[in-house]
C-alpha cells in the first residue's frame, strides 16, 4: 500500500537538502531547487487527491472556496519551528500545482547577504524612492527587508508595508512596523499606499510596483517628505527609469520624468551567480547612487550617459554589475566564465578580466 504524500513531512525533508522552492504536480515525483538547481525528489508520483488534501491542511478557511473558482492563489503557510512558505496554487493542464518558497525566519542583514555595505545607508535617506531590481528569484524581498530591519534596529520611525503576500515577519524594535497584505488587508497596492499616507509612516515599502497606479501612488507618497522601497522587474538602472517614465501615457511623460529626477534616490539591480563548484550562489550588484548629475541626464532624457558615471564612481558607492562581477572574480568566488555568462556588457567584461580596462 501506497504511503499517503504529507506535505509537512516533504517540506521538512526540502529545508533539510537546503532547498529554496519545492514544485508539487500532479502525475509526477516532485522537484526541489537547491542552489538554484531543479532536482527530482525520490519518490511516487503526486495524484491530484494528495494536492487536494494537502490544500485543506495547509490553505487558510477563508480562500479554500476559491480554489474551485479561480487559477492563481498566493498564500503564506508555517510549520512552526521549521519555516514560513510563500504559497502559489495554479492549475497545469487542468490539474492543480503548488509552488512553495521557503522564508526564513531570520532577517538577514546586509553583510550577510553579501551586498555591499553601501545598501546599508539607504535606510538613512529622509525621503525618496529606493528601488530594487532583477528577475524572479534574485533575492530582491531579502534586500528590502535586511533595509527595513537596518531600519527597525536603528531608527524611530513608522514602518508601513503593503505586499502580496507577506513574508518576512519584523517585530517592532525602534520602529513600529505594520504589515498589510493584499486581501486580507488592502484591496490593492495602489490603494494600500494611498490609505497608508494617513497612517502617519515615514517609510513605505511596496512589495512590488506592477502598474502605473502603484507608481503614480509611490511617487506622490515619495513627493510628499516619505521614505518609499519596492520592487521592480528589471534588468538595470537605466532600464528602471525608462520602465517608470513609460508606464505614463505619452502626454504625461515629460512630467513623470521630472518627478523620478526629484524623488529616486538609488537603484540597485541585482542577480545570484553560481560559485566555482556551483554548490552556492553570490549576489552581483549594480547600483545607482542619484546624485546631481544623473539628476540632470534624468532631465535631459540622457539615460545611455549614466552607465559611464555608475561605472566611474566608485567613491559615490556605486557600481556597475560589471565590476561587481569582476570583484567575485579576483577574490576566488566565481569563475571567469561565469562572470562572462553573467554579464550584459561582455567586451567589457571580457576585458576586465584580462586587465586591459578597469
Amino acid at each position: 500500500m501506497t504511503e499517503a504524500f504529507s506535505i509537512n513531512t516533504f517540506l521538512k525533508k526540502a529545508i533539510a537538502l537546503g532547498a529554496s522552492d519545492e514544485h508539487i504536480i500532479v502525475g509526477q515525483p516532485p522537484f526541489v531547487r537547491v542552489n538554484g538547481f531543479m532536482k527530482r525528489v525520490v519518490m511516487d508520483p503526486i495524484k491530484r487527491t494528495d494536492i487536494a488534501n494537502l490544500l485543506l491542511e495547509i490553505a487558510p478557511q477563508n480562500i479554500v472556496q476559491q480554489f474551485n473558482t479561480e487559477k492563481d492563489i498566493d498564500f503564506i503557510y508555517e510549520i512552526p519551528g521549521v519555516s514560513r512558505f510563500r504559497i502559489n496554487y495554479s492549475r497545469r493542464l487542468g490539474n492543480p500545482a503548488i509552488v512553495a518558497r521557503n522564508i526564513p525566519y531570520s532577517i538577514p542583514t546586509v553583510e550577510q547577504l553579501g551586498l555591499p555595505p553601501i545598501i546599508n545607508s539607504f535606510s538613512k535617506f529622509p525621503s525618496g524612492l529606493v528601488i530594487i531590481t532583477g528577475p524572479t528569484g534574485s533575492g530582491k524581498s531579502t534586500t528590502l527587508a535586511a533595509i527595513i530591519n537596518e531600519i527597525n534596529s536603528n531608527e524611530n520611525k513608522n514602518i508601513i508595508t503593503i505586499e502580496d503576500p507577506i513574508e518576512y515577519i519584523f517585530d517592532s524594535k525602534k520602529s513600529m512596523v505594520s504589515q498589510r497584505q493584499l486581501g486580507p488587508d488592502v484591496l490593492s497596492f495602489a490603494s494600500g499606499v494611498k490609505y497608508a499616507l494617513r497612517q502617519d509612516p515615514d517609510v513605505l515599502l511596496i512589495g512590488e510596483i506592477r502598474d502605473i497606479e502603484t507608481m503614480d501612488a509611490a511617487l506622490k507618497a515619495a513627493e510628499t517628505g516619505h521614505l518609499v522601497l519596492a520592487t521592480l522587474h528589471t534588468n538595470d538602472a537605466i532600464q528602471t527609469v525608462n520602465r517608470i517614465v513609460n508606464l505614463f501615457d505619452e502626454s504625461n511623460r515629460e512630467l513623470a520624468r521630472k518627478r523620478v529626477a526629484e524623488t529616486l534616490r538609488a537603484v540597485v539591480a541585482q542577480k545570484l551567480v553560481y560559485s566555482k563548484e556551483k554548490d552556492k550562489r553570490f549576489p552581483a550588484c549594480e547600483i545607482m547612487i542619484v546624485t546631481p548629475t544623473i539628476k540632470d541626464y534624468i532631465l535631459k532624457e540622457e539615460t545611455d550617459e549614466i552607465y559611464r558615471l555608475i561605472s566611474n564612481n566608485a567613491s559615490e558607492g556605486m557600481m556597475s554589475l560589471n565590476q561587481s562581477l569582476s570583484e567575485l572574480v579576483k577574490e576566488g568566488l566565481i569563475s571567469p566564465d561565469e562572470a562572462m555568462n553573467s554579464s550584459g556588457e561582455k567586451n567589457e567584461m571580457s576585458k576586465m578580466l584580462r586587465g586591459v580596462y578597469v
